[in-house]
């Protein structure tokens, strides 16, 4: 989100989101106290969910898109024994069991949700059909039928278990909903469950321990705000770093290929900077750099 006015502010700051509070407020409220023109965020939450939100202000929008494919980790537990419209506590119970599995029962399916899986979004969720949020179209009653997407999902672990329900933790990679796994895993058991509570720990190289709480985030701490902005290419530790020649710099600020040092393989997304900083993001082709997003810094 840009707005006309505002400070001409980049970095990344981390908030640690509280349940009650959506992720645009989240972003929202960042902008308002820093008076920043330019933010968004990497990744949203659901309203009900907590913890790791990475704001991105200025030219760190540009970086946007490389934490949002990174793997995250999520803290989360399932209730059993009820499936809801929302499959999370805050949605109508559509249908219940009386079945509850064991400890022995829920380890044994894990296997068959880590790797590259098949996942249905929930109905109400960001997905677009035919243009429009599934989210709008379940709230007016209409009824979805989603397409499976491919979630990459890293690993799956039982943390703890009792009679009425489970805490696991997920790490998985772009697009994965927490609460598709609780409501799928309930299936599978055959005793149906839905998220009860759900935390993101981590996203990318950002944590949840070196988050800003929402609660202290207002104008009147503005300086101290800024001092735990993080630099735009911390969003950017998994990517190759490349160094630009002086020649190379002035060609890619141009928006042309240009020449720079060290390696990545042929046509790898990596991050260019010189003794100023970051550059660009871009396509290594041998040599060289195709810009893809210049940083304005």
């Amino acid at each position: 989100m840009a707005r006309k006015k505002g400070r001409d502010i980049t970095g990344w700051l981390i908030v640690d989101k509280p349940a009650g509070v959506t992720s645009t407020a989240v972003v929202g409220k960042v902008r308002w106290a820093l008076d920043a023109r330019k933010a968004g965020h990497a990744g949203t939450l659901d309203p009900d969910a907590t913890g790791v939100l990475a704001v991105a202000l200025g030219e760190a929008t540009k970086t946007v898109s490389v934490l949002t494919d990174a793997l995250k980790c999520y803290d989360f537990r399932i209730s059993w024994g009820a499936e809801t419209a929302t499959d999370d506590a805050s949605g109508e119970v559509l249908q219940r069991s009386d079945a509850r599995p064991s400890r022995a029962q829920i380890e044994a399916a894990l296997p068959g949700f880590i790797g590259q899986i098949m996942q249905v979004p929930p109905a109400f969720s960001a997905v677009k059909v035919d243009g429009e949020r599934a989210y709008d179209l379940a709230r007016e009653g209409e009824a979805l039928d989603l397409a499976a997407r491919p979630l990459w999902v890293d690993s799956l672990t039982l943390i703890e278990a009792d009679r009425g329900s489970a805490r696991l933790e997920m790490v998985c990679g772009k697009g994965g909903y927490v609460r598709s796994v609780a409501r799928d895993l309930g299936r599978e058991l055959g005793c149906l469950g839905h998220v009860a509570a759900l935390r993101r720990v981590w996203s990318g190289p950002f944590e949840v321990e070196d988050a800003v709480a929402f609660e202290g985030i207002d104008r009147e701490a503005q300086a101290a705000l800024e001092a735990q902005l993080l630099p735009l290419e911390s969003a950017l530790a998994d990517l190759p770093m490349l160094r630009a020649t002086p020649e190379g710099a002035i060609r890619i600020r141009n928006g042309n290929p240009g020449e720079v040092t060290g390696a990545a393989e042929w046509g790898e997304l990596v991050w260019v900077r010189n003794a100023a900083g970051p550059i660009c993001l871009g396509r290594y082709q041998g040599g060289t750099v195709q810009p893809d997003r210049v940083f304005n810094l």
